[in-house]
């Protein structure tokens, strides 16, 4: 699945129907121990979040009707690049477990790109990339700055090679 940075995507997953979910955990792998998403008794568990994604994710249907336990994801960016996978745990057993130790019932491959006309990406600290303005003024002050340079430098060494001439004076005869 393929999104622009700034949307917000829903990766889609459905559990059996007919069965009590007790547990729904979205997770991605490279996020160890760590989860995207955790849902049991009936609310969403921050404990053990990944903190990028604390008030960024949701389930689609928090009553999970008919199986739906599809993520939303909010303002993805390019952070959220990866692989998740979304486990149910159903039936009657009510273990409380941070980890649902059962299979992947969907893998989704996230996919985050600039959207069109966009140049350079959005920094975690929300700065730009370049450590500029939006509207590209760096180049203009690094290129105003440069020029600035080589021109006193060029009035120095102009300077400079004036005084080693030697020094030509002309003897004008004196009129008599």
């Amino acid at each position: 699945m393929t999104a622009e940075s700034g949307q917000d995507v829903t990766l889609t997953c459905r559990a059996p129907k007919n069965n009590i979910i007790l547990g729904v955990e979205w997770s991605r792998a490279d996020l160890r121990d760590e989860y995207v998403l955790f849902y049991r008794n009936e609310q969403l568990d921050p404990d053990n979040q990944h903190p990028s994604f604390k008030n960024r994710v949701d389930l689609q249907d928090k009553q999970l009707k008919d199986g739906d336990v599809s993520l939303i994801l909010k303002n993805v960016s390019i952070n959220d690049n990866g692989t998740y996978e979304c486990r149910v745990k159903a039936g009657t057993n009510r273990r409380k477990r941070a980890i649902l130790d059962v299979d992947p019932i969907s893998s989704i491959t996230l996919s985050v790109v600039d959207p069109p006309g966009h140049t350079g990406g959005d920094t975690e600290d929300g700065g730009k990339e370049d450590g500029g303005k939006e509207d590209g003024s760096v180049g203009l002050k690094v290129g105003l700055s440069v020029s600035t340079v080589l021109l006193v430098a060029a009035v120095v060494g102009f300077v400079i090679y004036k005084k080693c001439q030697p020094k030509q004076t002309e003897f004008m005869p004196a009129n008599r």
